[in-house]
């Protein structure tokens, strides 16, 4: 099983045995777990965008103008 599978199976976990605690506890697991999906979707957004993790506009291709954009 990967590392990643296991992280997700242990934060479902501490969502489902957080609730109705009453100790901040299920606060903590809803915000252990966004921060896991948020870790995902940057290394997500790293893989797809073409300008890079700050946001910028996209490299040029090889004999490409930058007057075209």
């Amino acid at each position: 099983m990967s590392a990643d599978t296991e992280k997700h199976r242990a934060l479902l976990a501490a969502l489902k045995d957080a609730q109705g605690k009453g100790d901040n506890s299920f606060e903590r697991a809803v915000t252990d777990a966004f921060e896991h999906v948020f870790e995902h979707l940057g290394r997500l957004n790293d893989h797809v965008s073409l300008g890079g993790p700050d946001g910028g506009d996209p490299h040029l291709k090889p004999g490409e103008s930058a007057t075209l954009r």
